[in-house]
């Protein structure tokens, strides 16, 4: 018995491998399990002796297990004789078999058997005999074939059962399925060779190109980043020359960008998305906020209809409308200062302040169940910061406070720090801190201006939106005959449905619920009822576009009173904000060492250890500040208003006769933890020790010294 005996055969190529073999060495067809081969002794010792062999030499009778359907073999000289070599993997394929069976290429007309048929002594020409197992599999292929269906955009084809195409999601037509002609060659390429490829007006489809798989994760990578290219470069152009033109110049372009270049195209792609954190990412890493978009930048972005060449960001802000993202571009980064704030230095004393407000929140019980915070706290920066070295005094300001809402509220605006009474003579100057710019900045602010610490956990915002909420009817009556006033007073002569008021309400009551909205005037309102205490806002009073043109009243600069509370359960000194284009700051003081004698016509009663801040309730042009949301039996002529203020309000009137409010704060009577707080914040730059300079006179007297040691030596 020879090896070549011993072979079995694949039921799905009859090709015959060897008894080792566990998968079949041609088409890799799993053996099956249940395969039996019996032999026959051979008349010679090896089949390879003659290629023919004998008819009735040997027969191979395969038997596959229960569960496949039988197949029974001719003998190998049959088989060998008439098969015929397909012309593109040379596979002999059995002779009624119309496709090759290896890789279905059609067969040729013209194509004849490896070996001569033989001929019977009557001079016919002999037949070879039919294996029905392939002559079915040959059927059920063209069959199942002709089913399928060809999409109309992409042109692949899908099997009958889909209901859209796989590739581009088109749906199936409604009509007939499209067949396909049994007589097309049709190359078999896996949907892992396949490669999407872009098309005319954007739609993509496959591409009857046959690639290898990646041999690595950077050819992967790279392949990946080359198909994204062609994507991009396939908007306009449909041929497979303008493509490759395109790929190349994108490619090129690719190449030469830079880190930044790329922060300032995810920048651009941010604003049109409504993407912050790529606005910021680009601002923050140091990019210029004036530059330009380039031609071949717009086009590797390939949306003509949002990026024009010449476009900065702050174009494409005004264009798509994103307020929030127009407000942090228009503020300059002059300080270049790592920020550094008493809430970044030590969070674990920051996170149990937050607890301890938290714990201080309370919900009144009645018909008015507002929350309010139990703890009266205001945060001021230490006087210890005066006993500083001048540098030192310099870097600590540069990250602690927000130099560019310092300049336009003092220099631009002369909205704080404007009079010279109460900056200098009454020590009430106003610093802003340094606040995030994301959408809960009031928040933080807030908070910045009472504890010293952000709202990172929002439970002021949720406070906020419970009551809101809880006491929607009070607000609301207030917001509405507020709104109505304000509206008559400017000269707009309109009413509005009750279903419009309503539409607009839960709308306000929508902002408070999403963490990172922004909020408006009203909710101010309602935090100055949380805080039992008033909140004044000092602020621009016009929108201004980056060229410097006037879009409207902001209508933010006022005092917020917490009218709905009876006046007993408030306290009445107020916390101070500012806002400068979309974006609210906490304005504190500093605490000085006494208070003998400040305020003309104000009984003070003071010891040493109390701060008390000035806070004007006029404006530069000596106009009373607007009180928000009063009701039509409040509202009056100046001296009613003043007289409201004087009620809900510590005011004096100081030597120049400026009317001013009080606000105190007393050193022992703070949290202590915000006085730890900021004490370990401070330690910081206690131990900075900056290089000692000598002046020009100091420099003459130690040379003078010098001398003088010289010549008593002599």
């Amino acid at each position: 018995m020879t090896e070549l005996g011993v072979k079995w055969a694949c039921e799905y190529c009859t090709y015959e491998n060897w008894p080792s073999a566990i998968k079949c060495t041609m088409c890799r067809a799993q053996r099956p399990s249940g395969t039996i081969i019996t032999e026959e002794p051979f008349k010679s010792g090896s089949m390879l002796d003659s290629p023919h062999g004998d008819s009735g030499g040997s027969s191979l009778l395969i038997c596959p297990d229960s569960s496949a359907r039988p197949r029974v073999r001719q003998a190998q000289t049959a088989e060998s004789g008439a098969k015929w070599s397909c012309h593109m993997c040379t596979y002999l394929n059995w002779p009624r078999a119309v496709r090759c069976t290896q890789c279905l290429c059609q067969r040729q007309r013209s194509c004849s058997p490896t070996e001569t048929p033989q001929t019977s002594s009557s001079g016919l020409r002999y037949v070879p005999p039919v294996d029905p197992c392939e002559e079915y599999n040959d059927r059920n292929r063209l069959n199942t074939r002709a089913q399928r269906w060809i999409c109309a955009a992409c042109t692949y084809e899908n099997w009958p059962k889909t209901p859209r195409c796989v590739v581009c999601d088109h749906p199936r037509p409604n009509d007939a399925i499209q067949l396909t002609e049994p007589d097309e060659p049709s190359p078999v390429i896996n949907e892992q060779d396949r490669v999407r490829m872009p098309r005319a007006g954007g739609v993509c489809g496959p591409v009857g190109l046959r690639r290898s798989p990646p041999t690595s994760k950077r050819d992967s990578e790279v392949q990946i980043q080359d198909i994204q290219c062609i994507e991009l470069a396939a908007g306009a152009h449909g041929s497979k020359e303008e493509l490759e033109m395109d790929f190349k110049k994108l490619k090129q372009i690719k190449n030469r960008m830079r880190k930044s270049d790329w922060l300032f195209l995810n920048a651009c792609a941010g604003v049109v998305e409504g993407d912050l954190a790529a606005v910021e990412a680009y601002k923050s890493s140091g990019g210029d906020i004036a530059r330009q978009l380039t031609a071949d930048e717009v086009r590797l972005l390939n949306r003509p209809s949002a990026f024009d060449e010449g476009f900065t960001l702050v174009h494409l802000a005004i264009r798509f409308q994103r307020q929030d993202m127009l407000a942090i571009l228009l503020t300059e980064v002059s300080q270049q200062a790592v920020k550094c704030i008493p809430a970044m230095v030590c969070p674990e004393l920051t996170e149990q302040i937050r607890r301890e407000i938290a714990a201080s929140l309370h919900q009144r019980k009645g018909d008015f169940a507002c929350y309010f915070l139990t703890d009266l706290v205001t945060f001021t920066l230490p006087a210890d910061i005066e006993d500083l070295p001048p540098a030192v005094q310099e870097k600590l300001f540069d990250e602690v406070l927000d130099r560019d809402v310092q300049k336009e509220l003092e220099e631009e605006s002369a909205v704080i720090n404007w009079s010279l009474e109460l900056g200098t003579r009454l020590d009430s100057r106003l610093y802003a801190l340094w606040n995030r710019t994301a959408g809960d900045c009031l928040l933080d602010s807030v908070l910045q201006a009472t504890w010293g610490i952000y709202d990172k956990d929002s439970v002021l915002r949720k406070t906020l939106h419970d009551s809101l909420h809880d006491c929607s009817h009070w607000f609301y009556t207030r917001w509405k005959e507020w709104e109505s006033w304000y509206s008559q007073s400017f000269g707009l002569h309109f009413s509005l449905r009750e279903e419009q008021w309503q539409e607009d309400w839960a709308f306000i009551l929508s902002l408070a619920s999403q963490p990172g909205a922004s909020l408006e005037q009203t909710h101010i309102f309602v935090l100055a009822h949380i805080l039992r205490r008033p909140i004044i806002v000092y602020g621009v009073k016009y929108y201004k576009s980056f060229r410097g043109e006037t879009l409207g009243y902001t209508r933010f600069q006022g005092v917020y009173l917490p009218l709905l509370w009876e006046q007993s359960f408030c306290w009445k000194s107020p916390i101070a904000l500012g806002y400068t284009r979309g974006h609210f700051s906490a304005l504190v003081a500093m605490e000085t060492d006494g208070y003998d004698n400040r305020g003309a016509g104000a009984n003070l009663n003071t010891d040493d250890d109390v701060t008390v801040t000035f806070l004007p309730l006029v404006d530069s042009e000596r106009k009373l500040l607007h009180i928000h949301f009063l009701s039509a039996q409040e509202m009056g002529n100046e001296e009613q208003q003043e007289k409201l203020l004087r009620e809900w309000l510590d005011c004096c009137v100081t030597d120049g006769g400026m009317l001013a409010a009080m606000q105190k704060s007393c050193r022992r009577r703070n949290h202590p933890l915000v006085t730890q707080m900021v004490e370990k914040w401070l330690d910081g730059y206690r131990q900075i020790r900056p290089c000692p300079t000598l002046s020009d006179g100091e420099e003459e007297e130690d040379e003078e010294d010098d001398s003088d040691e010289q010549k008593r030596s002599l």
